[in-house]
């Protein structure tokens, strides 16, 4: 399946991406590489430089080598992309952040098509009646008109994808996006976003969640020191992990998982 989905081209392709903060290495070389209609994991231990990545990848953060290409658009090193590439950026990625960054004074709806009308020049109408359908789409259309304090973690998660979903983009990127989740809800939204490989979309996901990497992702990519140190299916990798960094992260996962489970 793996290499049907790469065959078409990959939607995002990373090449050589090394990002600095003053001495810093955040980043020392990223090649990556995903495919339409791939659920792809990000794993490694806090700090491994994944959240930097997806940052770059967004056009949030500035990259200082190699080149990002992402379904045609092209992200040179040396500073943030300019308007126009940053335009066609907006288009082709959505991301979803860990602590969803919904605007608390508006209600979900109003926040999923705030920037359909305000950025890509949408008429309101119709706007609001595909913010309606993706609210539908992701099993939170009851919650339409509730403010972001009014929704339980699950339901801020799903409203923060149908916001990052609105514009069609063919690539989503999630960072931990079931960290807020129960286990319940976490299977609630692992096959909602399967539906969406299905239908084509792309997905790129930071996570520390081995349960959910199982059971949902097609690849696996572990992220150490600000290099991809191993990847392959989740069952290859975090069934037989090769990299010190693999296993020492799968220890970690075992051991909060179990102080989770005393407590």
């Amino acid at each position: 399946m793996e290499g049907a989905h790469l065959m078409s081209g990959p939607v995002l392709d990373a090449r050589g991406i090394a990002l600095r903060r003053g001495s810093r290495e955040v980043l020392r070389g990223v090649d990556l590489r995903v495919g339409r209609g791939e659920l792809v994991a990000l794993m490694g231990l806090s700090g491994g430089g994944k959240t930097t990545f997806l940052r770059a990848v967004a056009g949030l953060e500035a990259f200082d080598a190699g080149t990002l290409s992402v379904d045609g658009v092209s992200l040179q090193p040396g500073g943030l992309p300019p308007a126009a590439v940053l335009k066609a950026l907006r288009r082709t990625v959505g991301m979803v952040f860990q602590l969803h960054h919904l605007f608390e004074h508006m209600t979900a709806m109003h926040n999923v098509w705030l920037a359909l009308v305000h950025v890509h020049g949408v008429p309101r109408h119709e706007a609001e009646r595909r913010a309606a359908a993706l609210l539908e789409l992701m099993g939170v259309g009851a919650r339409a008109h509730a403010l972001p304090r009014e929704l339980s973690g699950g339901e801020a998660q799903r409203v923060a994808i149908a916001r990052a979903l609105a514009v069609d983009p063919p690539l989503l990127l999630m960072d931990e996006p079931t960290a807020s989740l129960d286990p319940a809800r976490r299977d609630d939204l692992g096959d909602t976003l399967e539906r969406l490989t299905q239908s084509g979309r792309t997905l790129l996901a930071a996570t520390h969640d081995d349960d959910f990497v199982r059971d949902y992702a097609d690849r696996v990519l572990v992220m150490a020191d600000g290099q991809v140190v191993e990847e392959g299916t989740p069952a290859a990798v975090l069934g037989s992990p090769q990299h010190p960094a693999t296993q020492q992260l799968l220890s970690q996962t075992k051991r909060l998982n179990r102080e989770r489970g005393g407590s």
